[in-house]
């Protein structure tokens, strides 16, 4: 899913729907949260307490625009207020939401989605188009979405967006309000996991139309999930209520998720310990480093793994960086697993390898930590070749963080150390540090990337296109390129998983980026917290939350 700003599986995934061919088999199974229906209560009771959620943001969500939105911050805010076609439910798997049946032909590449009724918070009717508008506005070349790509399953879709063809033949059409028909290029197993992803949420077209700004305040704001937008104070706060137009509302506990916007992770655990807030650290912000002992020590601390890599990028045009050698110099010169114990705390993995060991493809990695004699002959050889002596400076960049800043300092005093390299450090604040990555205006530069569906091909397509929306290191190799279209039209899992792990090698061989670290997701909560629902690969729903 997306770029983290936070420090702190199987190679196919299997959906978790029945599904059945056109020609007349069964129908998807019903989901069985979301679908139950149950008689109304008669009894008198007492009126029910509100319930509100109070929760940091540690920055200004960028847009709460499902088609660009690219970052976990805005993405937690979108699934909060859209619903898609599916939705990942408490078993972790894709379940009807929007969609109420899904049909699949035969060939695994013609879905066929029933819309249930369901409305948008400003009362009209969500449909079909709806749908076949999001994705081709995504799809459009003038809508700038960084995200296009993940629709590039979808049959001309990545025509399409690489202004190579019409958006008239990308295969989505609403065949009527209640029926909306995809083709995808090839069988695609995780298409229901994607169909649950911001990209593929629907917008409301004359929403969109009427004001281009539509997604930043909150009083022109429009969506069709659990929650709508109440207020949005930028840089400040921001306020959800529940939708009382959402279908399925009376699964929604929660009456208000209330969001402070502070920066600083001291701030925000004294917020909590202060009972200001509900839930300090992962997914959306982070606790500071300094507090994991005592916390770990008082058994509050709550740690999970999670389907994400920390790494930082190379902007491989910018010299000594354009040097493969001096790239992997540089990977090779960091102790990992000191970073973790003395810095991090919190039970992260060292990453020597781009995906996720939980995703099967070369759970050893793919070079040594912490391996000095190779650094120090690579970087003498890459010097060389770039004839120089002496290295330039190097300009390390991060977004405001205090765990970003502990790290950047750490990694630049290995560096120094280890390869006698003057690293000066720069911190932006987070909207304004993803424009300055993708505008290349770096050397090196802290992201992290946590799935968008659990599969390999995620983390790997990233960097498939040097002008790719979510690449920034300019890095392409032809061969890389060709295997991931070949793992696109292969069937067998394990000749796919090798065809994946041969790509990854590519990448690891040439580096343009420096994986770090395996992330752990930590915070910490108040006891009456229930139900918010996180998933395997980081991303977090509170449409089953409550307070109790």
């Amino acid at each position: 899913m997306k770029k983290s700003m936070f420090a702190v599986m199987s190679s196919v995934a299997v959906v978790g729907l029945a599904l059945a061919g056109c020609g007349g088999g069964q129908q998807a199974a019903q989901s069985g949260q979301s679908s139950t229906q149950q008689a109304p209560d008669t009894t008198v009771k007492e009126p029910a307490k509100t319930q509100v959620l109070r929760w940091n943001l540690h920055s200004e969500p960028p847009t709460g625009d499902p088609g660009l939105a690219e970052d976990t911050t805005s993405a937690a805010i979108v699934k909060a207020v859209f619903d898609g076609l599916t939705r990942i439910g408490s078993s972790g798997k894709p379940e009807e939401a929007v969609a109420e049946k899904i049909e699949v032909s035969s060939d695994m590449k013609i879905y066929t989605f029933k819309l249930r009724d369901s409305k948008w918070s400003n009362g009209e009717s969500v449909t079909a188009h709806d749908f076949e508008y999001a994705w081709k506005r995504a799809l459009d070349p003038k809508t700038a979405s960084n995200y296009a790509y993940q629709l590039y399953y979808i049959k001309n879709a990545e025509k399409a967006n690489k202004g190579n063809g019409s958006l008239d033949d990308v295969g989505v059409k609403a065949l009527d309000d209640k029926t909306l028909q995809v083709e995808l290029t090839n069988p695609t197993p995780f298409f229901l996991e994607l169909t649950a992803f911001q990209t593929y949420f629907p917008v409301n077209k004359k929403v969109v139309e009427a004001d281009e700004k539509w997604a930043g305040e909150a009083k022109t704001h429009v969506g069709n999930g659990p929650f709508k937008m109440e207020s949005w104070e930028h840089k400040s706060k921001m306020v959800l209520v529940k939708n009382d137009n959402y279908w399925d509302k009376d699964s929604v506990k929660l009456d208000k998720i209330e969001f402070s916007m502070v920066e600083d992770e001291n701030t925000e655990l004294s917020m909590f310990e202060n009972g200001e807030i509900d839930w300090a650290g992962s997914p959306l912000s982070s606790l500071p480093t300094d507090a994991m002992p005592a916390l770990k020590d008082s058994g509050k601390l709550q740690v999970k793994p999670v389907g994400a890599t920390y790494w930082y990028k190379f902007n491989t045009e910018k010299p000594p960086f354009n040097n493969v050698k001096i790239r992997k110099a540089f990977a090779y010169a960091i102790n990992r697993q000191i970073l973790i114990d003395n810095v991090l705390q919190a039970n992260q993995q060292p990453a020597m390898a781009a995906v996720p060991p939980t995703m099967g493809l070369n759970t050893g990695g793919y070079f040594k930590d912490n391996d000095q004699e190779t650094a120090k002959k690579l970087l003498e050889e890459g010097m060389k070749e770039l004839g120089i002596s002496k290295l330039p400076p190097i300009k390390l960049s991060y977004n405001t963080s205090e765990g970003h800043k502990k790290i950047a300092e750490a990694i630049q005093d290995q560096w120094r150390q280890n390869l006698g390299a003057d690293v000066k450090l720069e911190n932006q604040e987070w909207k304004v540090y993803l424009e300055t990555m993708h505008e290349g205006n770096y050397q090196v530069g802290r992201l992290g990337w946590s799935g968008d569906f659990n599969d390999p091909i995620n983390f790997l397509e990233l960097f498939k296109e040097k002008d790719g929306g979510n690449n920034d290191t300019r890095w392409e190799n032809p061969r890389f390129k060709e295997l991931l279209n070949q793992s696109a039209t292969e069937s067998d899992p394990e000749k796919r998983k090798s065809i994946l792990r041969e790509a990854e090698q590519i990448m690891m061989d040439e580096m343009p980026i420096m994986p770090i670290y395996f992330y752990t997701h930590t915070w910490v909560k108040n006891d009456k917290v229930k139900g918010v629902f996180q998933d395997g690969l980081g991303a977090i729903d509170w449409k089953w939350a409550s307070i109790e």
